[in-house]
């Protein structure tokens, strides 16, 4: 079998003072897939993120990218980096550059590539993040959502294999969400693998396809995104609520006469109603409504 992208296996960290953030955990990784970390505020999620890119040392465990254990020197730590890119929470504790542009370009210059390189290479992370309008603008005097999308942007000019996001989409409001859900889903689908935390159970699940549910430092199970949110006794154990979405969904389709209906689960709340008004009214209406939806609408959860 093909080893994962980046896997945890047995981790465990203890703060200074003997705080257990981790407990055993395992986690794994595959190549072109959107994990979310899913749990409750002071489940572990932040503090596993930060071992995924090396930030943090775990004082029990391993991680393998490849299958190879990770080292903690310093060019394999820059190596790892380059591949796992992490973006924080709080934006503002990972800007520090006086321009938008400057910051942006500071991580490809760090690696010593030129400057027709990293102009290259920021211009490409701005315009995937859709800041380009931004690059001569101060960081101090951008808005809280642009300043997520710099912070992003300037971890994509590393053009990192796999994007850690950090609750990417905390303190937005609805359009922010929709624009940033939006550019995470373009550069999925230029093939970057995508790792969020999140204790949006909705956004899990109309986004992800997979879920890890944390509960106290360790991981309760892991697997395909609708198979672990409809498992009562862990989003419970969890202190979690199944998400809505998909509670309405499954009492809609287990009424019907279709055979697969747990297939045909809708993940985002265009199809659900879709599906609403082709039970409230019968006939074609609900049904031309869902084919005419793109991939993105029917799955993006927009």
């Amino acid at each position: 079998m093909t080893a994962p992208l980046l896997a945890v296996r047995g981790l465990e960290y203890v703060y200074p003072g003997g705080v257990v953030a981790l407990r055993g955990l395992d986690l794994s990784i595959e190549r072109g897939r959107k994990l979310a970390i899913l749990g409750s505020n002071g489940s572990g999620k932040t503090t596993l993120l930060l071992h995924l890119n090396g930030t943090c040392k775990p004082t029990r465990g391993e991680i393998r990218l490849d299958g190879q254990p990770v080292r903690y020197e310093h060019r394999a730590l820059n190596r790892w980096r380059q591949r796992v890119g992490l973006v924080l929470q709080e934006p503002d504790d990972q800007l520090f550059a006086a321009t938008v542009g400057q910051d942006v370009s500071f991580g490809p210059l760090n690696l010593g590539l030129s400057e027709a390189e990293t102009h290259e290479r920021v211009s490409e992370a701005l315009a995937a993040l859709r800041v380009t309008v931004l690059a001569d603008r101060a960081t101090h005097a951008l808005s809280f959502g642009q300043k997520k999308r710099v912070a992003m942007a300037g971890v994509l000019a590393m053009r990192p294999e796999i994007l850690v996001l950090d609750e990417p989409t905390a303190g937005l409001d609805p359009h922010g969400v929709t624009h940033l859900l939006g550019a995470l889903q373009q550069l999925h689908e230029a093939g970057t693998t995508l790792v969020f935390s999140t204790h949006d159970v909705e956004l899990a699940y109309a986004w992800a396809d997979e879920v890890a549910v944390f509960h106290e430092g360790t991981v309760l199970r892991q697997g395909k995104a609708v198979s672990v949110l409809s498992d009562r006794k862990v989003m419970e154990q969890a202190r979690l609520r199944l998400p809505l979405l998909l509670e309405l969904a499954v009492l809609l389709l287990q009424e019907s006469d279709c055979e697969d209906w747990d297939r045909q689960l809708p993940r985002s709340r265009e199809v659900l109603l879709a599906l609403l008004r082709d039970r409230l009214v019968p006939g074609r209406a609900g049904r031309d409504e869902i084919d005419s939806l793109s991939d993105h609408d029917r799955y993006s959860g927009a």
